[in-house]
């Protein structure tokens, strides 16, 4: 593989992909906040579950959202790697 500098297809191919990866995660959160966060919006539950159901929620989406970025920029760079 060339060591080089990268041309700026490859550079614009990059921004591509990292901004794909943020927007994505952005709605992996949303919705993983939004599905965990379901129990107490149907039910009437007391305030303290109520906060706890919304940490576990920030939580689980935001881990969620880490998980899809580190998951889509480690495909995007194995297939560059290979020469895809």
């Amino acid at each position: 593989m060339d060591k080089g500098r990268e041309s700026r297809w490859e550079k614009d191919a990059m921004t591509v992909e990292i901004m794909f990866a943020l927007i994505s995660a952005a709605f992996v959160a949303g919705g993983v906040f939004f599905v965990v966060l379901v129990p107490a919006l149907v039910w009437d539950m007391s305030a303290g579950v109520d906060k706890g159901f919304q940490v576990v929620a920030g939580v689980s989406g935001l881990g969620a959202a880490g998980w899809r970025v580190v998951h889509v920029l480690g495909r995007y760079d194995r297939s560059r790697r290979a020469g895809r």
